[in-house]
């Protein structure tokens, strides 16, 4: 697609209060909403931490506005799928694939990931990524009172349980996952992984700046994978003292 007819997608194809954004790093652009869903800095780690293969299948849980589909497509040949219950996000993600000109590579589904068989078949994929609701679900926790931000946030119609259940049925023997998630969750996070088969194989920590505690864990593990192994990757940095993006940063979002 030329930056033309881009052009013309992204001025047709909006809907009030979106709008498009552009991760300069991998020149792709995404269609965004403040009142829907905005994608953040844990959307492009994990598509940077995630060890995805070269080839055959992806899919991605709780995909939003597909924003880690699309910025893991140019690391990959493989077929990505972005499973989202919200409708609305959905169709946000669909009309940023076809803005990208990606839709012979990535797949949107509006569904449930609880009903992913019902597109996907068991011990077919060899990677999942997922960047999960981080609140535990409790009848007195404050929530969003956006309907789209507070599904997104808090396990309202997804858990823990739900992730590694359906990921461990979906994926092939030795697939991997990889998730991004609250440091405070780990051992939840662990658990969990380990109760469905999954061993965890990778964890890395990452620092709002060097003198705070840690805000964001990655994690990727193997289905059926031996329980020894696990790596401690270096810490990562966000920002510096004078709250500017530091150089590994910088490069994931603008290149530099």
């Amino acid at each position: 697609m030329t930056n033309g007819r881009k052009s013309r997608f992204m001025t047709e194809n909006l809907l009030p209060g979106e709008r498009v954004d552009q991760l300069l790093a991998q020149n792709i652009q995404i269609i965004q909403s403040p009142q829907v869903f905005s994608f953040s800095l844990d959307a492009v780690l994990l598509a940077h931490f995630a060890s995805i293969p070269k080839k055959g299948k992806i899919v991605d849980f709780c995909t939003g506005n597909g924003a880690i589909a699309l910025f893991m497509q140019p690391r990959t040949t493989a077929h990505i799928t972005g499973l989202e219950i919200q409708e609305r996000l959905a169709d946000m993600a669909q009309r940023s694939v076809t803005m990208n000109d990606f839709n012979e590579q990535i797949e949107i589904i509006h569904t449930d990931v609880n009903d992913a068989f019902d597109y996907l078949k068991h011990d077919s994929i060899d990677f999942i990524t997922c960047n999960p609701p981080y609140f535990k679900e409790q009848p007195k926790s404050k929530k969003n009172p956006n309907p789209h931000l507070a599904i997104a946030r808090h396990e309202i119609h997804f858990n823990l349980e739900d992730l590694f259940s359906v990921g461990s049925k979906l994926l092939k023997m030795n697939g991997k996952i990889a998730i991004v998630h609250r440091p405070d969750r780990l051992i939840d996070i662990l658990d969990t992984m380990r109760a469905h088969r999954i061993a965890p194989k990778r964890i890395q920590f990452v620092y709002p700046k060097k003198d705070r505690e840690v805000n964001i864990v990655l994690v990727e593990g193997i289905k059926d994978g031996k329980t020894d192994g696990l790596r401690i990757l270096p810490p990562l940095y966000v920002y510096d003292d004078q709250d500017n993006y530091l150089p590994e940063i910088k490069a994931l979002l603008h290149g530099e």
